[in-house]
C-alpha cells in the first residue's frame, strides 16, 4: 500500500530521524544530494524542495545558465541510510522526481525518461520488470583512501573466499536489505577482486532505484572497511570486466500472466518475447552508448572475456547479446531474457528505458528474430554468419545513437542532447591524450 506523507513524518518520528537526504541522478548517472533538517521534512512533502537544477546538467563544459527547479520526493523510497546511523547522524533517504517551475516533470530527469517509457509499455497492457545482476571489483585503498589498482583478494569464480571478502560481502547484503532491496545471490565472480551481488525482479522503476542505492552502498560498506568499491568496467587489463548483465521480461497488465512464455516453442518463447529480442538486437548498436557510457566500457566489449560483441541471441551462449535462461515449464513466469552489454557504469533509469522503448518497437512491428546461434561466436568468422558487431569504440557508439529515431526518442532531445556533449568531450579527451602505451611502444622507434 503506498505512503502518506502523514505516514513518513511519523515514521521519522519514531525512528528519531534528524536529517533526510533527497536524492536524485544527473543525466550521466551520478547521485545528487540535497538535504534538510528533519524539520522540514513537512513542508517538503506538501511543496518539494527548490534547487539549482543546473547540476543536473551532467559533465559538460558549457553549462546552461541557473535554472530553478524543485525536488518533488517519493514516499515509497523512504528509508534510513544505516551508515549514518551509527554515526550519530540518524538520516532517512527519499529519492526524488525533478519538477520544473510550472510543476511539469523536467525533460532532463532520467528517472521521467523511465516513467514514460514505462507508461508506453502499460498502454500496451503490459508491465516491465528486470532483475540486474552487478558486478564490480574491491580494491585496496592508500593512507588517503584513494583507490589502488590493487585486488582485495585473489579468489576466482564462485570460490570460497577468505572470511574478510565474504565478511565484507555480507555486509553488503545487509546494508542493502535496510534499504529494503532483496538480494537474490551474491559470490566472487571470475577475475582476482571481482564481485557479483544479483537483485530479486522488480519493476523497472524499482530496478533502477536500486542499482542508484547499490552503488552508493556498496562503495560506503568498502570504505568502511579500508576498500575501495569500483564499477569501472575495465579496471583491470588481461582479466574479465564488470558488466550488468539485465534479466527482463513482460507481463499481462491485467492478470500478470506472462507474456514471454510459450510451451509449444522450442526455446519456450511467445512470439512477443521473440518480436522484444528482435528489437532489443535491432537497437543494440543505437542504445549501446547508453548502456555502456564510457571510453573505458569498450575496453570490456571485446572478445575473449564473456562480454557480447556480436548481435546475436542464444541459450547458453554467453557471447551472444542476448541470452535465454533455461526455462521451467512448471514455472512459466520465470520466462526471460538477458541482456548482456551493459555495464554497472550506466545510468540505470536511461539504461531500463532505451532497453523498453527498443524492445517495445520489435513487439509494435513485430520484427523478425533471426536463428540463435549457440556455437562459441569468438571460434567462428563473423562473416560467415553475417552477423553486425557493436560499436568498438565510444565514438563510434555515440554516432549510431544519434542515428537511432526510437532511442533518440526513448531519452528525449533535452538528455541526448547534453548527454552527447558530455561523452563527445570525454572521447576527444581520451583520443588526443597521449597515454603511456604509446610512449613506450613508439618513442624508441620512431
Amino acid at each position: 500500500m503506498p505512503r502518506t506523507a502523514n505516514d513518513i513524518v511519523q515514521l521519522s518520528e519514531q525512528q528519531r530521524v534528524e536529517f533526510i537526504s533527497l536524492q536524485f541522478t544527473d543525466i550521466l548517472g551520478m547521485v545528487k544530494n540535497v538535504t534538510i533538517p528533519v524539520a522540514q521534512l513537512p513542508d517538503c512533502l506538501d511543496h518539494g524542495v527548490w534547487f539549482d537544477g543546473s547540476s543536473i546538467e551532467g559533465l559538460a563544459r558549457n553549462r546552461i545558465a541557473e535554472n530553478d527547479m524543485y525536488l518533488v520526493p517519493d514516499l515509497d523510497t523512504y528509508a534510513l541510510v544505516p551508515w549514518d546511523d551509527t554515526a550519530g547522524f540518524p538520516t532517512a533517504r527519499i529519492i526524488c522526481d525533478i519538477h520544473s517551475p510550472d510543476g511539469r516533470p523536467f525533460a532532463g530527469d532520467p528517472r521521467s525518461m523511465l516513467k514514460r517509457a514505462i507508461e508506453e509499455a502499460q498502454h500496451m497492457g503490459m508491465t516491465y520488470h528486470v532483475a540486474p545482476e552487478m558486478e564490480f571489483f574491491l580494491f585496496k585503498s592508500d593512507s588517503d583512501g584513494r583507490p589502488l589498482p590493487v585486488p582485495h583478494d585473489e579468489a576466482g569464480y564462485f570460490d570460497a573466499t577468505t572470511d574478510a571478502t565474504t565478511h565484507i560481502r555480507r555486509r553488503m547484503v545487509r546494508a542493502l536489505n535496510a534499504f529494503g532491496i532483496e538480494v537474490e545471490a551474491t559470490h566472487h565472480e571470475v577475475a582476482i577482486g571481482q564481485h557479483e551481488i544479483d537483485l530479486r525482479y522488480t519493476p523497472a522503476l524499482q530496478a533502477a532505484d536500486h542499482v542508484v542505492t547499490l552503488r552508493t552502498t556498496l562503495k560506503a560498506v568498502a570504505q568502511q572497511q579500508g576498500l575501495y568499491a569500483t564499477f569501472m568496467p575495465k579496471p583491470l587489463a588481461g582479466v574479465d570486466g564488470s558488466g550488468m548483465h539485465v534479466h527482463q521480461s513482460l507481463a499481462d497488465a491485467q492478470t500478470g500472466r506472462s507474456l514471454f512464455y510459450d510451451a509449444n516453442d522450442p526455446y519456450g518463447l511467445s512470439k512477443t518475447a521473440r518480436h522484444f529480442i528482435a528489437g532489443l538486437l535491432a537497437h543494440a548498436r543505437g542504445m549501446i552508448a547508453i548502456l555502456a557510457p564510457l571510453v573505458n566500457s569498450y575496453k570490456r566489449l571485446v572478445p575473449g572475456f564473456e562480454a557480447p560483441v556480436y548481435l546475436s541471441w542464444g541459450r547458453t551462449n554467453r557471447s551472444a547479446l542476448v541470452r535465454v535462461p533455461r526455462i521451467i515449464p512448471a514455472r512459466p513466469q520465470t520466462t526471460r531474457i538477458e541482456l548482456r552489454c551493459a555495464d554497472p557504469s550506466c545510468n540505470p533509469y536511461l539504461a531500463f528505458a532505451v532497453m523498453l522503448r527498443a524492445g517495445l518497437d520489435g513487439i509494435k512491428r513485430e520484427l523478425p528474430l533471426q536463428p540463435p546461434a549457440e556455437e562459441d561466436l569468438y571460434q567462428v568468422d563473423p562473416r560467415t554468419r553475417r552477423m553486425e558487431l557493436l560499436p568498438s569504440s565510444l565514438g563510434a557508439a555515440l554516432v549510431e545513437l544519434q542515428n537511432d529515431e526510437v532511442i533518440a526518442q526513448a531519452i528525449g532531445p533535452h538528455v541526448l542532447e547534453r548527454f552527447v556533449d558530455a561523452k563527445m568531450q570525454e572521447w576527444d579527451d581520451y583520443r588526443t591524450f597521449v597515454s603511456q602505451w604509446e610512449l613506450n611502444r613508439y618513442l624508441s622507434l620512431y
